[in-house]
């Protein structure tokens, strides 16, 4: 199969995704819209960069009110970002052309799908929906919601990573007809590196491993540990991926929190699956969502998930049973849901074995990426009939 991805070159997501087909043997072309160098044997690789991709970020925990204040960097690319499609389109255009893949697969809608259905393309086009492309970036301004559109109305077929997402993709303009798959993200669980310890972990320690984005209430979350603390003062709190982050080291400062907070960088699998195995409980206090690939990789390890009450996080975490569900804008709430987890040590044991099952049967990469590999098929096949008639 020649596959040609529209991604994220640097994201661990996409390139779980994408190395399944590298080492099986697929001919696997990458039009990344972010410079990168990926450790994959890949058939060729293509800067596209599209809705600025090409300037550098800034991530800040700032929120006002109740109420979400985006980052700068969203905004702009939610009212301009639409603008660039053009000419970053025929580019693509160009490359599809040159390689004439069997399937086009863009993995995720702004902004990689909304390029890939401006390409104007004879292959087949896979698109992926993450998490909160549809609540958050869809209707935010006129072009975005035009561009969305118009890619599901485009794309031949959907991945979602949960049910909600197939159902708002139609509403969206995705096509009864065109085959839709959902699984994780990324293409699953590796349960080789995200597996449950040996034995439980004693000592109460809780991880929020989604670092700073602006849809996700790490500032709530922050705001939550003094009232933890009042009641478990050895509790402690790893924080990957906010190392560096002036408003989550002045918030932690202010807070008066140093001794129980560890900000940490960005870190390999390997090592966030070890910090998981560590923590008794993991939170994922985010306000939208689809299904967050840490919290799969948390549960797999074993952590109790605390997580903000969303549609989508209700099709894998059933309160009180596998996990607790919690209002991620309100830091009472998530204290009190961050408490009972460490205290309910048989809610703990439960929702262990429960989520344990739950990803052997829903998230394992290996059937779920065959899964993929059998949808791609499927997509090719409808798009063949669909082009004879």
């Amino acid at each position: 199969m020649r596959v040609l991805f529209v991604a994220d070159g640097r994201s661990p997501i996409a390139l779980n995704w994408i190395r399944f087909f590298v080492e099986r043997g697929d001919e696997v072309f990458l039009a990344t819209t972010f410079a990168c160098s990926p450790d994959l044997s890949l058939q060729e690789l293509q800067l596209t960069p599209v809705a600025y991709s090409g300037a550098r970020s800034r991530e800040t925990l700032s929120h006002g009110g109740a109420g979400m204040r985006l980052k700068w960097r969203t905004v702009l690319r939610q009212f301009l970002g639409p603008l660039t499609l053009r000419r970053s389109a025929q580019s693509l255009q160009r490359f599809i052309e040159r390689v004439h893949p069997d399937i086009v697969h863009a993995m995720r809608i702004p902004f990689e799908g909304m390029l890939a259905a401006n390409a104007h393309s004879l292959a087949p086009l896979v698109v992926s929906v993450w998490g909160n492309d549809f609540t958050l970036h869809a209707p935010s301004t006129p072009l975005m919601r035009h561009h969305t559109e118009w890619t599901m109305t485009i794309a031949d077929g959907l991945h979602a990573d949960c049910q909600r997402d197939v159902r708002l993709a139609r509403q969206w303009g995705l096509a009864p007809a065109r085959p839709t798959l959902v699984i994780p993200g990324s293409g699953g669980i590796r349960t080789d590196v995200f597996h449950a310890p040996k034995e439980a972990p004693t000592e109460p320690v809780v991880i929020n491993a989604r670092g700073a984005r602006a849809y996700v209430r790490t500032d709530v979350f922050l705001k939550a540990i003094p009232r933890v603390l009042q009641r478990i003062p050895n509790a402690r709190f790893l924080c990957p991926a906010l190392a560096g982050n002036r408003e989550a080291e002045r918030t932690v400062t202010a807070l008066g929190i140093g001794q129980a907070v560890q900000l940490l960088p960005q870190l390999q699998q390997h090592e966030l699956a070890d910090l998981f195995r560590r923590s008794q409980v993991m939170v994922s206090p985010s306000t939208h969502d689809g299904t967050p690939n840490s919290l799969l990789e948390g549960m797999a390890c074993g952590c109790l998930p605390v997580a903000g009450d969303l549609e989508s996080i209700r099709e894998w975490i059933r309160d009180g049973m596998n996990g607790l569900l919690v209002n991620a804008t309100n830091a009472e709430q998530v204290a009190q849901g961050i408490l009972r987890a460490l205290e309910d040590k048989n809610l703990q044991r439960a929702a262990a074995g429960l989520n344990r099952e739950l990803i052997r049967q829903r998230a394992e990469y290996g059937p779920c990426m065959q899964r993929a590999s059998e949808f791609y098929e499927k997509v090719i096949a409808a798009s063949a009939v669909a082009s004879s008639r």
